[in-house]
């Protein structure tokens, strides 16, 4: 689509659209440019003469000699027919799905699929709105067909890369450029600055098929990479926004080379194929430093590899940026601003436990405070704070370290999780001996925190003396703002919801497109429930109330459940109402028939 100064599209059939405010209605791809601003007239006017002198594309010499780069290129043609656009690259391409329509077909109408959800097959293109080229791919392939544009070197270069087949992988792998893969290993997790160490060793299809792994989940803000054993192959699947999404699917007789490969980088014993083994694995990428924690697992087909992506840019440490509703923020800080006392945060894992714990103490650390915390392991690392993690095969445990913790003159601390009787009795002691206690919990809801410590074998009198408060959290997926839309939900969610009076009403989804994978969903922020122990929810602790008894109290003193905070959120356009559904339950399905009635929502 580099094509010469010719009115765009070149040999798609006329198509009535609008034309870019303040720009010719049909125009060519020199004039595009410079009414977009990223070429000025004086360089199209150059460009113009050598494009006459040698014949040339008019793109393709302008890309060629740096003035423009060929994804600004792509934007300006796209923008200028009225269509999507996409710079083709590893990681955005399933290559399995050329066969769909074979390597013939696919020169003959420069189409390449991309990737397929949901029966709707994504195609890059030369012509996006070329309509008997899209009735073609529709008849060979049975989906519905979205297009987007796509430069004809591009797409011919990925065409001619995945045509070959399984039979051409390695090939495919050892021609990555630097420019590909920009990932290098580092030596060690040491604190502090570390040196690079020899780039990994050039032309390996195995090493360079893990680079585009990493760097790809990198780009597309993964937080975990799963490389599991299939019988045919192995399957690589990525954690975008708490769901799993397919990344590619390499041939058999890799997967053992793979999981070598990123045991030998993680440190971890390659030999041993028989027990789990937990490693760490220090990169650049994308020139930022990232650590990846790394767990094997044997199975029946092979050994599975998981890798958490611990990314410093994608952690949010003010309290401010996590969502909370001011109601519940407001609660919250009063918690911590307690000179001492137990603050819990429960949930799920995965749901944003630590993120919460660490914006709590970035909110409460200042030099004039002692803060420590014990960690498995420690993820993240904050100034002003002296961080340790627990180390099992040493016998220190978060119980054996939370007592050492106490000999350090803390003012404040953090435990990872309260596992057990004794790290949870420990950490009521020291709540009760002028020590600001944080930990978390795995629970449902905040009351369930209560029910499990007494649970654990707390003391009813202990417990209700050292709390301050519970937060209870989801993530839920907040909807992808390139294709909102507006969807009327069914009566049953409604219901779910507690939203029987607002049929009718209009709520917002995403429709999905190319920026959010086709998922209608971009991001995820927190739905908190906060529950303040006031003096009489502390009267009903130390008479070890049940839960139910807890949450109707925490109700009438004004709290708001998880799924009552969500579906606010949900009338709020933050996210739609069935991802709301997904991720908070119905506590009063399971709460006495008694109790309180359902709280309006706003």
């Amino acid at each position: 689509m580099t094509g010469k100064e010719l009115p765009i599209p070149s040999a798609a059939p006329p198509v009535a659209r609008p034309a870019p405010a303040g720009g010719p209605k049909r125009a060519r791809i020199g004039e595009a440019l410079v009414h977009e601003g990223v070429l000025s007239p004086e360089q199209l006017q150059k460009a113009l003469a050598q494009q006459k002198a040698t014949g040339r594309m008019l793109g393709e010499l302008l890309v060629e000699q740096g003035v423009i780069s060929g994804s600004t290129l792509v934007q300006v043609l796209a923008k200028t027919i009225g269509v999507k656009g996409c710079q083709l690259r590893h990681g955005l391409i399933d290559p399995s799905l050329l066969k769909l329509i074979g390597a013939e077909e696919a020169e003959r109408l420069l189409a390449l699929p991309m990737f397929k959800v949901h029966g709707t097959l994504t195609v890059a293109m030369t012509e996006p709105l070329a309509l008997p080229k899209i009735d073609r791919l529709r008849a060979l392939t049975g989906c519905k067909v979205r297009t987007v544009l796509a430069l004809e070197a591009n797409v011919r270069e990925f065409i001619k890369k995945y045509a070959a087949g399984d039979g051409n992988l390695d090939a495919f792998l050892t021609s990555l450029t630097e420019e590909d893969v920009s990932v290098v290993e580092r030596e060690s997790v040491d604190e502090g600055p570390v040196a690079d160490i020899d780039k990994m060793i050039a032309g390996s299809p195995i090493i360079n098929l893990v680079n585009v792994t990493l760097l790809t989940a990198v780009r597309d803000k993964a937080s975990d990479i799963h490389i599991e054993p299939e019988k045919k192959g192995t399957r690589i699947r990525y954690r975008i926004d708490g769901v799993l999404r397919d990344l590619m699917k390499p041939p058999a007789g890799m997967h053992a080379a793979i999981v070598s490969r990123i045991k030998v980088i993680g440190k971890m014993d390659i030999a041993e194929k028989r027990l789990p083994q937990e490693g760490r694995v220090h990169i650049i990428a994308e020139g930022r430093e990232i650590d990846l924690r790394v767990s094997s697992m044997p199975t029946l087909l092979g050994e599975k590899l998981v890798l958490r992506i611990l990314d410093k840019e994608n952690l949010r440490v003010k309290l401010e940026d996590l969502g909370f509703r001011t109601e519940a923020m407001v609660a919250f800080k009063r918690m911590l601003e307690q000179p001492h006392g137990l603050v819990l945060v429960t949930g799920p894992t995965g749901s944003g436990k630590t993120t919460t714990l660490y914006s709590a103490l970035d909110l409460v650390r200042s030099p004039e405070l002692n803060i420590v915390t014990i960690e498995d392991p420690v993820e993240y690392q904050l100034d002003l704070i002296n961080q340790t993690h627990v180390h099992d095969a040493v016998g220190l445990t978060f119980a054996r370290a939370l007592r050492s913790i106490l000999r350090q003159d803390p003012d404040v601390i953090m435990v990872g999780e309260i596992r057990d009787e004794e790290t949870a009795r420990v950490a009521v002691q020291a709540a009760l001996t002028g020590h600001l206690v944080l930990a978390t919990l795995h629970t449902n809801d905040a009351p369930g925190a209560v029910a499990r410590l007494l649970d654990m074998g707390i003391e009813p009198y202990l417990l209700s003396s050292a709390i301050n408060g519970v937060v209870a959290q989801r993530l839920a997926r907040s909807i992808c703002p390139g294709c909102a839309t507006k969807y009327y939900p069914s009566e049953q969610e409604l219901a779910d919801a507690g939203l029987n009076d607002r049929t009718g009403r209009a709520f917002r989804k995403g429709s999905g497109c190319q920026q959010c994978h086709d998922s209608g969903f971009q991001g995820r922020f927190g739905v908190y429930e906060v529950m303040e122990v006031t003096p009489e929810i502390r009267r009903m602790i130390h008479k070890a109330a049940p839960s139910h008894e807890l949450r109707d109290q925490f109700r009438k003193q004004g709290g708001r459940t998880l799924r009552e905070e969500g579906v606010q959120l949900a009338l709020d356009g933050r996210s739609s109402l069935d991802e709301i559904l997904r991720v908070t339950h119905n506590e009063d399905a399971t709460a006495d028939p008694a109790a309180a009635p359902a709280r309006e929502v706003a």
